[in-house]
């Protein structure tokens, strides 16, 4: 059984990237489970409903969320009724939407969990408590549970890696839009990545216009932050392999996508 995750899709050059690369990606892997995380996709902020429907037509089955998730104010008239998409569950009760949902595909049921890390982010709900609580109550139900915890630091990240190893199949970060190099598979058999990295613009500051951000650095002054649209683009993902009986994680392999490294399809 493969999980194809793909990281951070940040404005229009992410949703190009997903539309060129993703039927690719299934054709190479075959996965039965395909995961994009969409809370840059909509200008770098949120996600609305036609993205949404755009990236599960380009071949999703879920779409997860990030602390971006309420920037564009058009996600309330949609999320109630977005099937597939997970915002992150330790998000206060009485947030709309849902941070758990189910995937049927070949015979197996899957489970896809978001949580968002409190560490330089904002203060909700305890994400290491919320996952015991869901994970928990998934396994009655399935192993193949996948979890995409968005989070700000590496620290905090490693620390739910290692909460949920053997609870779950695995543990990938995402958020800081960098794709780190330590995928892995912990002792007792989850997979394991700080961060898959983002899909989008590649000449960029983690996908923003280099000269703005530059501004930043050098004079301290306000800035508004706007996607990059010219350049070359990336897409970061990871694929992962899990034993059929039980849900552990047999292999994790990340991808990379831009000029540097180019697509090969075997």
């Amino acid at each position: 059984m493969k999980i194809l995750f793909i990281g951070d899709v940040v404005g229009s050059p992410g949703r190009d990237m997903v539309n060129e690369y993703l039927q690719k990606l299934k054709a190479k892997y075959k996965p039965q489970l395909t995961i994009v995380n969409g809370e840059n996709a909509a200008g770098g902020r949120g996600i609305t409903q036609k993205i949404y429907r755009g990236l599960l037509e380009a071949g999703a089955d879920a779409v997860t969320l990030g602390n971006h998730a309420w920037d564009n104010k058009e996600i309330f008239e949609f999320i109630e009724d977005a099937k597939w998409m997970v915002r992150p569950a330790n998000f206060p009760d009485g947030t709309p939407g849902k941070g758990l949902v189910f995937v049927k595909a070949e015979g197996a049921e899957f489970a896809i969990l978001n949580l968002q890390g409190r560490t330089f982010m904002n203060a909700i709900d305890d994400p290491f408590r919320k996952a015991e609580e869901l994970v928990s109550m998934v396994r009655k139900r399935t192993h193949f549970i996948f979890v995409d915890f968005h989070a700000e630091t590496t620290s905090e990240k490693q620390a739910m890696g290692w909460h949920l190893d053997g609870k779950v199949s695995a543990v990938v970060g995402t958020h800081t839009h960098v794709q780190t190099a330590d995928a892995r598979i912990l002792p007792n058999g989850t997979a394991y990545m700080t961060d898959v990295g983002m899909t989008g613009p590649y000449d960029a500051i983690l996908g923003m216009d280099k000269d703005a951000v530059l501004k930043k650095f050098l004079t301290s002054l306000p800035v508004r932050f706007e996607v990059a649209k010219s350049g070359r683009k990336i897409l970061s993902a990871c694929v992962i392999e899990l034993d059929k009986k039980t849900g552990k994680a047999v292999s994790i392999k990340n991808i990379l996508i831009n000029e540097d490294h180019p697509f090969i399809s075997e």
